[in-house]
């Protein structure tokens, strides 16, 4: 019973330190291109860091592009703050970037139909070595458009059903998988037992030639 108890907390043990070793992984998603009339719309700008372990001073520019094909400043981030430009989107504009600025996307409130047309997400890093700064810009286009209703996406929600449908069906193989190693691990423990026990049980011939009686020839 101890072996078997033994046996489970390891196994959980093994579980935990796996779950807690995994690391989140950045993924450059498309944005969503269509918002809702008075309601709140997310620019998704992600732009992933492939050695996060090196330090990078990094800037973010958001851009209106206007009907002239100008270039409208309305958001920065720069040495560790956020600032809401200038612009008709001014008290409108929520940043919800991440702290590893990975994830640079900015939240529009109440959405109006002005709202219509072109976003431009412009990520700026200055990496710093031992010899040399090397930069890399990353830049990407949103168009957005606005809507009075909702419209229904029957993939995103079909590709959303199944991605629950997965990690359930992983999560079930996963725990289906440590019950067979728990009950494989606790058979071959009982059958060590009884090896032994069986082992213990049988009586030894050396040990039955020692019990015999002698007995003594008298001579007549």
């Amino acid at each position: 019973m101890i072996t078997r108890t033994r046996v489970f907390v390891y196994t959980l043990s093994l579980l935990i330190f796996a779950v807690q070793g995994v690391r989140p992984v950045c993924v450059e998603v498309p944005s969503d291109t269509e918002a809702v009339l008075g309601r709140t719309m997310k620019l998704t700008c992600i732009s992933c860091v492939k050695r996060e372990e090196v330090s990078a001073q990094t800037r973010v520019d958001w851009y209106y592009v206007t009907p002239l094909k100008e270039l409208l400043p309305i958001f920065l981030y720069d040495s560790g703050k956020a600032q809401v430009l200038d612009s008709p989107w001014a008290g409108r504009l929520n940043w919800t970037g991440s702290k590893d600025l990975q994830d640079v996307s900015l939240r529009i409130l109440n959405v109006s139909h002005q709202d219509n047309g072109t976003y431009v997400c412009k990520v700026f890093r200055q990496f710093t070595f031992d010899s040399y700064m090397p930069s890399i810009t990353n830049t990407k286009k949103i168009h957005l458009v606005v809507r009075e209703r909702a419209s229904t996406d029957a993939t995103a929600m079909y590709s959303e059903i199944m991605m629950y449908v997965l990690l359930v069906c992983l999560t079930f193989w996963l725990l289906v998988e440590m019950v067979y190693c728990y009950r494989k691990i606790s058979t071959s423990d009982e059958q060590t037992q009884d090896t032994v026990t069986n082992y213990l049980a049988v009586p030894s011939p050396q040990k039955d030639n020692m019990a015999a009686p002698l007995t003594e020839q008298t001579s007549g």
